[in-house]
């Protein structure tokens, strides 16, 4: 059986003032399907982010989470469909006066009834997860790499258990090694949750490692999509270019 649509993206069109920076996407996600939105900077990638978990509305078109309009949620609807989400930010975007266990703990705290010590064994079951030590569970984020912050984040977005798991920009900055490390923890994260994935970044390396199906977003339109091997054979001078790690004469979106 065909796996059914979990996320779909309808002529989206978001403007910042006199700035477009979606231009009409459409793009659907299916259910267990991870799927790598990659494009250069600017082309709107963390924009269309956004909305996938109602932070942002577009100014036309719908954004919909099993066959739900995130538009015509009320506030307390909206709340509770976010909760289905896992957010990772860029860079992991922890709280740098917390200790790792109790970043990992603040969304159980705040949104679940739980005792201590079953918080306690979330995180320990988290931190296991995203494979970090228990002993790094006292460190503040300043005592960790760049990579560990990272395994953190994720660490604390599936904290919750949530159905879908967003990652934003998830190995910019780290060496090879560490984003051979993340890429690992991601396809993990993804066959023991059973979850479904859209990550956004510009490194293909991730993107490769990482996909079911990539799609290229540029001047705030996808311009195409396919699983990874049909990827990198696209005809396309811009998605080859890309490829390549070149610019192309006509690019307007850095």
């Amino acid at each position: 059986m065909e796996p059914t649509v979990a996320i779909r993206v309808a002529d989206v069109h978001k403007r910042f003032g006199p700035k477009e920076v979606l231009r009409g996407v459409d793009l659907e996600v299916r259910g267990g399907e991870s799927v790598v939105i990659v494009g250069g900077s600017g082309a709107g990638k963390t924009v269309l982010l956004k909305h996938l978990i109602g932070l942002l509305q577009p100014d036309e078109g719908r954004v919909e989470v099993d066959g739900l309009d995130l538009a015509t949620l009320s506030r307390a609807e909206s709340l509770e469909l976010r909760k289905r989400f896992g957010m990772a930010f860029q860079e992991g975007a922890l709280f740098d006066s917390m200790t790792v266990r109790d970043n990992i703990a603040f969304p159980i705290r705040r949104h679940r009834r739980a005792t201590p010590a079953a918080v306690d064994d979330r995180v320990r079951e988290c931190l296991a997860m995203v494979r970090l030590e228990e002993g790094s569970a006292v460190k503040l984020p300043a005592e960790l790499s760049g990579g560990m912050r990272r395994r953190v984040g994720f660490a604390r977005a599936i904290a919750l258990a949530p159905e879908f798991l967003l990652f934003d920009e998830p190995t910019t900055g780290l060496d090879p090694i560490n984003t051979a490390a993340i890429a690992a923890v991601i396809n993990r994260l993804r066959s023991e949750l059973a979850v479904t994935v859209v990550t956004i970044t510009h490194d293909m390396n991730l993107a490769f490692r990482i996909a079911d199906r990539i799609a290229m977003l540029r001047r705030g339109r996808i311009l195409a999509e396919a699983e990874p091997a049909a990827f990198r054979e696209l005809d396309d001078l811009y998605v080859q270019a890309f490829l390549r790690g070149e610019v192309p004469a006509d690019e307007e979106d850095a």
